[in-house]
């Protein structure tokens, strides 16, 4: 039996609202289907003003045009994220500076990152690494006694809660993606979520490539002018389609995730207690999406002995991110391996799981005994 690292779920409905939405002759963005999507958000997770765009890269960027970042200014990111978070931030002028990570959650310390600020930061920017939700107080706190813009990159945090209220809901910013690799997909997809009600007209001018054309859809004015920068932030409706017919299926398929999620915990926890490798703080957290679960090793060595072997049984789990401040492009910002020490260390012995829904149907007791085999190979027990 072959267990893949991650693989999309076939919901119901998909190819029927593919289908409606192909035949409408109204592919474009902003159509029938998007309208459906935003009000499916709304009304499961009071997200508001929602933007969707061609994938979670494309939310970030468009989030950081419409907070004005410009050449001189500096973001403060962990540098444990994947290189999109970077990216958007290059792509303005602005300075990405990296903080270190919290090695029990794997997001963000908010003590280091304020250690890091100057009278050039503008803007933090943290992550939800696994759908686990960053420290939003501490980071909230941050931006308070600072002045700073607050934007979380909830790409892999669809779904889950902080303190009762739904990730996407938290700074002025915060963006999703609807990946292949995610819980709810489309195939390429994403969402900005504007929770700054001062930026909402802007954010639709930034979306249709810099124009004023929403007024004329709307009836405002007779004609669209070009406004202001923007790019064609928008999601087809074709995809808009598929991703709704996925999103009226997310109660299942975070139960499917659920019982992976539970099951490794049920695994891995007497080496996790025994100080031998830390693991997804799952029982600490009362409503995440098990959108992934990791295993941090006591030495690189048996992470890759752990990987190596799981691959020679046909089970595929994955290294995490590569820290982007010890990358090529970190490098040539002037970073070295040893500036962030933590997220180094754990970088190297980190490993991410095979998660996915369909997992728990079909292989679940196949992974999970050959994982326990490896274990005891490594660990002796």
């Amino acid at each position: 039996m072959k267990i893949p690292f991650n693989k999309p779920y076939q919901c119901p409905d998909e190819r029927e609202y593919v289908t409606q939405a192909l035949e409408s002759g109204r592919l474009a963005g902003n159509n029938a289907y998007a309208q459906k999507v935003q009000e499916h958000l709304k009304q499961k997770h009071k997200l508001k003003n929602v933007y969707l765009v061609p994938s979670g890269t494309s939310a970030l960027e468009m989030g950081v045009w419409l907070a004005g970042l410009k050449p001189g200014d500096e973001v403060i990111l962990p540098s444990y994220t994947f290189s999109s978070t970077a990216n958007a931030i290059i792509l303005t002028g602005a300075k990405p500076v990296f903080c270190e990570v919290d090695p029990v959650t794997m997001n963000a310390d908010p003590a280091h990152a304020k250690s890091l600020v100057t009278d050039k930061t503008k803007m933090l920017l943290p992550i939800d690494y696994a759908g686990l939700p960053c420290d939003i107080d501490g980071f909230s706190a941050i931006a308070k006694d600072f002045d700073l813009l607050l934007m979380i990159d909830a790409a892999q945090s669809y779904g889950s809660y902080y303190q009762e209220q739904a990730c996407g809901s938290f700074g002025e910013l915060s963006t999703f993606s609807f990946h292949e690799t995610k819980n709810i997909s489309c195939g390429e997809g994403g969402a900005l979520i504007v929770n700054n009600p001062n930026w909402i007209e802007r954010a639709h001018f930034l979306q249709e490539k810099g124009t004023d054309r929403r007024l004329v859809l709307y009836g405002q004015k007779s004609k669209y002018h070009w406004v202001d920068i923007g790019s064609s932030f928008l999601l087809s409706d074709i995809l808009a389609a598929l991703l709704l017919a996925q999103l009226e299926y997310e109660d299942d398929l975070l139960a499917l995730r659920t019982k992976v999620t539970n099951a490794y915990t049920d695994l891995f926890e007497q080496y996790h207690a025994q100080g031998l490798i830390s693991i997804t703080p799952y029982s600490d957290n009362a409503r995440l999406n098990s959108h992934a679960f990791w295993v941090i090793f006591d030495s690189e060595q048996n992470k890759n002995g752990f990987l190596t072997q799981l691959k020679e049984r046909d089970v595929y789990a994955y290294i995490g991110y590569m820290p982007l401040h010890s990358s090529p492009m970190g490098q040539s910002l002037g970073y070295r391996a040893e500036d962030l020490p933590i997220t180094d260390s754990v970088g190297k012995r980190i490993a991410r799981l095979p998660l996915y829904a369909e997992l728990a149907e079909h292989g679940l007791d196949y992974c999970l005994e050959q994982m326990a085999r490896v274990m005891k190979d490594i660990y002796g027990f």
